[in-house]
């Protein structure tokens, strides 16, 4: 069951996760594939979900879309109740959690979702996997997840070096996303790039994609 789920959940995308000094930088594309039919074009598959904390999605778009939504407001009244920030291991704990009761719940139709999560706390900078099962994994260097992860994962392991700078990281993880692009189908239509830093979460503007991809 478990790998029917895996596999369910790297269908139709690419998401990359990279650990730099300078923080953490997440890429995902914008196509959404129905089988060999290109659904969309400009689907949002970063997520901003608190000040600090992001996250990227794979799987299916609708059960996407209702966790994103219940996460950023259960993290929003995790804040209002103690004061402070959550921390991302509680963020991801949480998320995992939701993940977890989603897909053991009776359905004609499972909901499939894998994730990454990338933040910052007290603690410094963390990157997480979680599987549409709930299971989390932490990473100290890459992560990639979607059906085109094994075309980004050749060119990370190749290129990859600890304490990248945040331009060197963005510069990787556009290079490994476009070898994906190249090769797997459900893979395209442009990228989004979001980094985490001391400054917090920062979506980058169309415009600045451009530039490091030419």
């Amino acid at each position: 069951m478990e790998g029917n789920l895996e596999k369910e959940a790297r269908k139709g995308t690419t998401t990359i996760g990279l650990v730099c000094k300078d923080g953490i930088v997440l890429v995902a594309d914008r196509r959404v594939s129905a089988g060999y039919f290109i659904a969309s074009k400009k689907i949002k598959k970063i997520y901003k979900i608190t000040t600090n904390v992001a996250v990227t999605t794979a799987g299916m778009v609708s059960d996407a879309q209702l966790v994103i939504k219940l996460i950023q407001a259960e993290l929003r009244l995790k804040k209002i109740r103690t004061g402070k920030e959550p921390s991302v291991k509680e963020s991801v704990n949480l998320l995992a959690a939701i993940l977890y009761s989603n897909i053991r719940r009776p359905s004609m139709l499972p909901s499939i979702v894998g994730m990454l999560l990338g933040g910052k706390d007290e603690e410094g900078f963390h990157l997480f996997e979680i599987g549409p099962d709930g299971s989390i994994t932490e990473a100290d260097d890459f992560i990639s997840n979607g059906s085109g992860s094994p075309l980004a994962y050749g060119v990370l392991e190749a290129m990859y070096q600890k304490n990248m700078s945040l331009q060197e990281a963005i510069k990787l993880a556009t290079k490994a996303i476009n070898s994906a692009i190249q090769r797997d189908m459900p893979t395209g239509d442009g990228i989004d790039i979001v980094t985490i830093t001391e400054k917090g979460v920062e979506i980058l503007p169309t415009k600045q994609i451009e530039r490091v991809i030419q």
